[in-house]
Order: C-alpha cells, then structure tokens, then sequence
C-alpha cells in the first residue's frame, strides 16, 4: 500500500485519525467550542495546517452519523484543500435541522479524503463531437 506523505502542524490532540483500518477518510476534530444554531451555517477551526504533496488534493466531507442523525453537513462539501494553502484548515457546517446543534473542542466534525488528480489542457474548439446523449441535461434519463 502506496503511503501519501502529509506534513502538519497540530496539537497531537487534532492530528486527523481514521476509525477503522482501509477508511479513506480521516476524522477531522473542532478545536473551538460553539453552538451551531438551527438553520445556520458556521466555520469552525480544526488546529490543522498541512503541505499536500504536488498532484494532490485534499477533499473535506461531511461525517454520514452527524448528518443523518443531527442533519449537520458540510456546506460546500466537499471542501477543497490545494496543495499551496499552508494555512488552518477550517470546515463550515451547515445544520439543516430545527434544533440547536453543540459542538464542543475535539468533536470529530468533518472527514478529510486525499486524492491524487489530473490538471486539464483546456483547448477553445467551435463544437464538440457528438455523443448519443448529447445535449440531454437534468434528469435526462427519466428518472427522478
């Protein structure tokens, strides 16, 4: 199994940690206390800063539990981490339910997957080639 080098700066108490053994995402804890009001969004700190390799991505997802139990999400999910920011990784979540949400210091908050991606050569054309959906969009295939 191929190991992705990442460097971090973090209090041990926040380095990202995977559950179970093959997980692709890494827990991400909050390192502020705060009440994530129904309804509403809000950015919480995460006490992480880290150096992705070049060609790679790191992609922030919400948690499945705290968002089919809690209806808490991630709000631009997922969030993306380039390689260049250095910065502290933050995390906005968004509770879709009608109840106030607590979010204390060190609750796991979000996951962080890492991906290894491909940068596209734009070329400006006239037309693309024709396929056999073709221009067919949204719900295209009948189904809802």
């Amino acid at each position: 199994m191929k190991k992705l080098p990442i460097l971090i700066v973090a209090d041990a108490a926040f380095v990202p940690s995977y559950s179970h053994a093959g997980d692709a995402g890494a827990d991400l804890r909050s390192s502020e206390s705060k009440i994530l009001k129904a309804g509403c969004r809000d950015t919480f700190a995460t006490g992480i800063s880290i150096a992705i390799p070049a060609g790679y991505v790191a992609l922030v997802h919400p948690r499945s539990g705290l968002a089919a139990k809690h209806g808490i999400t991630v709000l631009n999910a997922p969030g993306t981490v380039d390689a260049g920011y250095r910065g502290e990784i933050a995390v906005t979540l968004l509770n879709t339910s009608s109840d106030d949400f607590a979010i204390e210091v060190g609750d796991r908050i979000a996951q962080i997957v890492f991906q290894q991606f491909e940068t596209a050569d734009f070329v400006a054309v006239e037309s693309l080639p024709d396929t056999q959906r073709g221009i067919a969009g949204f719900g295209s295939t009948g189904q809802a």
